[in-house]
């Protein structure tokens, strides 16, 4: 275990001009006709948009200090080395909430959320509400190190409560996740919990289902509609998992040689996913936002290792837990109405996977909740976390 060294994010400019001149210099191609826009994956009108803007408009020195302006470090774990940002707010060294990102996000996704949760009497809030944040990138994404080989969601969960634990010191904590992030806030909170004299996380917040129940199956005509209608989503949106669990190195081949590219396979995701009005990526995003998280990948050479972590998951196991035994650690979730391809199970299956102690109905938002809708993000986490008070 090393030492927590400061970490600033400096990048350098010979990076961006090479990531520039592949952007200028992307080779466009006809898009099909007489098919609705997004039908056959990236909208290519959007996309050169997007093309345009970046070359003309986003300014990455600007989206650097942007990220800069919270205290962030890196910890060598387990062999691994971690970033992670660390804000101790109006909590003064307590009350600490791990957040986790996913897949194809970044730590970028609760910028908008850390100043509510960190430092509430700023932001309409009481100070009773705050929590010490602690936000790492996963291993293989942004400016963690990458991992030699596939390294998934339980051996993360592992480095978490180590970085919780050993490295910060804090013996509870509570943790919460959305997609990668809640599965591996799942298996913190399964592994990890504080169920003994050792400490751990006292109480996980998900925003996606990630353990499953053994036997997984259905127990009711509810239950059944949802897998049924799990697969069918899966099947028309569910073909990048398959790539990514499977055969990742050979998709890597390519999004690592084009940064348009790149973008492409990440914003049909935020495209797909996201709780958007008519469609539009801009009725809740910026391009600023969008790209800032795109860069993130770029300026790092992180979308290979990203995708390696969906091969990682296979490699575990996948999401089974052992018969008759679920989490049980107290488990609150979110249900967001705009997560449209991995939408919650329902609650009779979710209390065979976890101890079920909070369920709220979101009134909008999607996959990306921290970021699509962060105040109604932050409220949800802070009335969770009373409960656990």
């Amino acid at each position: 275990m090393s030492d927590i060294q400061p970490f600033e994010i400096q990048v350098a400019q010979a990076k961006l001009d090479a990531i520039r001149s592949r952007v200028e210099a992307y080779q466009w191609f006809s898009a099909p006709a007489g098919l609705p826009d997004w039908q056959l994956g990236m909208s290519t009108p959007v996309m050169k948009e997007i093309q345009s803007y970046w070359l003309d408009h986003f300014d990455w020195r600007s989206a650097e200090a942007q990220l800069n302006q919270y205290p962030q470090f890196t910890a060598e774990i387990d062999g691994q080395l971690i970033h992670f940002l660390h804000i101790v707010g109006e909590a003064n060294g307590k009350r600490p909430l791990l957040l986790t990102h996913g897949w194809p996000g970044s730590v970028f996704e609760f910028y908008d959320a850390i100043g509510p949760l960190a430092f509430p009497s700023q932001h309409g809030g009481v100070v009773n509400d705050a929590f010490d944040l602690i936000i790492p990138s996963l291993p293989g994404y942004g400016f963690s190190g990458k991992p030699s080989a596939p390294l998934g969601q339980r051996a993360t969960a592992k480095l978490w409560n180590a970085l919780m634990q050993d490295v910060l010191g804090y013996e509870h904590y509570l943790a919460q996740g959305g997609d990668w992030g809640g599965m591996g806030t799942s298996w913190i909170g399964f592994d990890h919990g504080a169920h003994d004299s050792k400490g751990g996380c006292q109480a996980i917040h998900l925003n996606m289902i990630g353990l499953r129940p053994t036997p997984a199956s259905p127990q009711s005509n509810e239950e059944i509609a949802w897998l049924q209608h799990t697969q069918a989503m899966m099947q028309l949106g569910g073909s990048y998992f398959m790539q990514q669990a499977t055969k990742p190195q050979t998709l890597a081949m390519s999004l690592m040689d084009s940064p348009m590219g790149t973008a492409a396979w990440i914003l049909e995701k935020f495209h797909g996913w996201s709780d958007l009005k008519d469609g539009e990526l801009r009725s809740v995003y910026t391009y600023d936002q969008l790209l800032t998280n795109v860069m993130i990948y770029l300026v790092n050479d992180a979308i290979a290792t990203s995708v390696w972590y969906y091969a990682a998951f296979m490699g575990e196991g996948g999401p089974a837990l052992p018969e008759g035994v679920r989490c049980e650690t107290p488990t609150g979730f979110a249900n967001y109405p705009g997560e449209k391809i991995y939408t919650a199970p329902p609650r009779s299956w979710c209390d065979r996977a976890y101890n079920i102690h909070y369920w709220t109905e979101m009134p909008r938002g999607g996959h990306f909740a921290a970021m699509e809708v962060p105040d109604l993000f932050v409220e949800d986490v802070r009335a969770w976390a009373r409960e656990i008070d």
